[in-house]
């Protein structure tokens, strides 16, 4: 991994384009987040003099290209060009950059072949609709060595990354389990409140386009409102609370303890509320077992909110409980008692944390630093960890669809149906008395990890010929 890292970092040379020396920019899919979050943030940060231009907007809705356009002139002074195909916008705008804001289902084809064209990209969450889109987007996001931000902004918050250099020197011992969850709630069903209105028709919306029917996305099919503006309730577009909710927090986790693939995934849940048409759930829960010996567990419901879960890291000596959502300015330190620890010293603590009071503003910001240096590593959600993130939790939502448990190579990048192998495999390591395994860069020794053999233990094992094993 270490070697493709280094391979990203090398290969991103390309100059900017522009005559001014700034990065030129086009946002595909200015609608809802990609009107409030992208044109707006990018918008402010122009304004603010960062080397960028918003030259262009791309989308299916005749309205929300206007819109955006507006916006854009009447902030930034510039007149952006306006395009219904993100295809032609690439071809005639002489671009460095792409910020994505589609619905899921063009995320994979647009971030790939803006990378492949020799720009940068921001993709909103989630990275990709499919695991094995996210696989391809990792593998040319290798090759090209574009930088490329995965917008999920919590990441950004200087937490994360405080947080795994305390579980990396030892803080909690070895680390086992993480839990983290995004609970909601709604009278009218969770996605509905986006609003369907008479401007959306087929006059103004490109409806064949924006199914992707030529690009093999999704099947042709009579237009309709709700689907348009409601689209994560249902699988061909979205997945629900699993990639619009779940990837937040399990990136979260994955980028504090520096776990990146599961081994094994199963999700469950079901729709047991939101009977509006839906496809998707009202009530899930993802369990992803990695490698390195941790479990990470990520649920909710959209029907309560008042009531989540602790997200929460627990190690054996200890663990970080953090608060809900990303608005929290510290958390605590919870230790095991002193006869499991072995360290009366250990006492129960409030950590400080950096606050970021808009970070999808430092997550562009970061973004537009990592441009500037060239450097797809600077991003603060690289490929790599989006790729990990989606794979967990779309691996979750399958689970629950097709009844099965599946299992993830994270070497080969391969998904397989469940089976013994991974039962097995801990077994093997407890008869064979091995060490646990760590998450990665773990530099904590021994500490936390280990535990004692009691002296009455010497009395155990089989009796081979009718000899007590404690008189060895």
């Amino acid at each position: 991994m270490a070697g493709a890292t280094a391979a990203v970092a090398l290969q991103s040379k390309k100059a900017i384009a522009s005559a001014n020396g700034k990065i030129r920019i086009g946002i595909l899919g200015p609608g809802g987040r990609g009107f409030g979050a992208h044109t707006k943030t990018l918008s402010k940060l122009c304004e603010e003099g960062q080397p960028i231009e918003i030259v262009a907007v791309c989308d299916v809705y005749s309205e929300y290209r206007d819109r955006a356009a507006d916006y854009i002139q009447k902030n930034n002074k510039n007149t952006p060009a306006k395009y219904e195909d993100f295809r032609e916008m690439i071809a005639k705008e002489k671009l460095d950059a792409v910020s994505i804001a589609t619905p899921d289902h063009w995320h994979a084809k647009q971030a790939i072949e803006s990378m492949n064209a020799g720009l940068d990209v921001y993709c909103e969450k989630p990275m990709t609709k499919t695991v094995e889109e996210a696989i391809e987007v990792l593998k040319v996001w290798r090759k090209t060595g574009r930088v490329m931000q995965v917008g999920v902004q919590s990441t950004s918050l200087p937490l994360w990354t405080d947080v795994n250099r305390m579980l990396r020197e030892g803080k909690l011992g070895k680390v086992l389990m993480f839990q983290t969850e995004y609970f909601r709630n709604s009278d009218v069903g969770q996605w509905r409140y986006y609003k369907l209105t008479p401007n959306m028709t087929p006059k103004t919306i490109n409806w064949k386009k924006w199914l992707g029917v030529e690009d093999g996305l999704a099947d042709n099919q009579p237009f309709d409102r709700e689907i348009y503006a409601q689209w994560r309730r249902f699988w061909p577009f979205g997945s629900g609370m699993y990639t619009d909710l779940f990837v937040h927090r399990t990136t979260s986790m994955l980028k504090a303890t520096g776990l990146r693939f599961p081994g094994r995934v199963v999700g469950a849940g079901g729709i047991f509320l939101e009977y509006d048409g839906r496809d998707v759930p009202d009530v899930a829960t993802v369990v992803a077992d990695f490698d390195e010996g941790v479990q990470g567990l990520v649920t909710a419901t959209m029907a309560c909110q008042e009531s989540p879960i602790a997200q929460v890291i627990r190690g054996h000596h200890g663990s970080f409980v953090f608060g809900n959502g990303e608005k929290f300015d510290s958390f605590e330190f919870v230790p095991e008692r002193p006869q499991v620890t072995g360290n009366s010293k250990l006492k129960a603590e409030t950590i400080p944390m950096a606050k970021a009071p808009d970070t999808t503003y430092q997550h562009f910001k970061n973004w537009i630093e990592a441009m500037v240096a060239k450097d797809p590593m600077l991003c603060n959600n690289s490929v790599e960890l989006g790729a990990a993130a989606i794979t967990t939790v779309l691996l979750g939502a399958r689970s629950y669809r097709e009844g099965k448990v599946f299992h993830f190579d994270k070497d080969t990048l391969a998904i397989g149906d469940g089976n013994a192998s991974w039962a097995k495999k801990w077994e093997a390591k407890s008869r064979s008395r091995e060490k646990p395994n760590h998450i990665p860069g773990w530099a904590g020794g021994d500490t936390g990890s280990l535990i004692k053999d009691p002296d009455y233990m010497k009395l155990a094992g089989p009796w081979l010929n009718e000899t007590d094993p404690g008189l060895k």
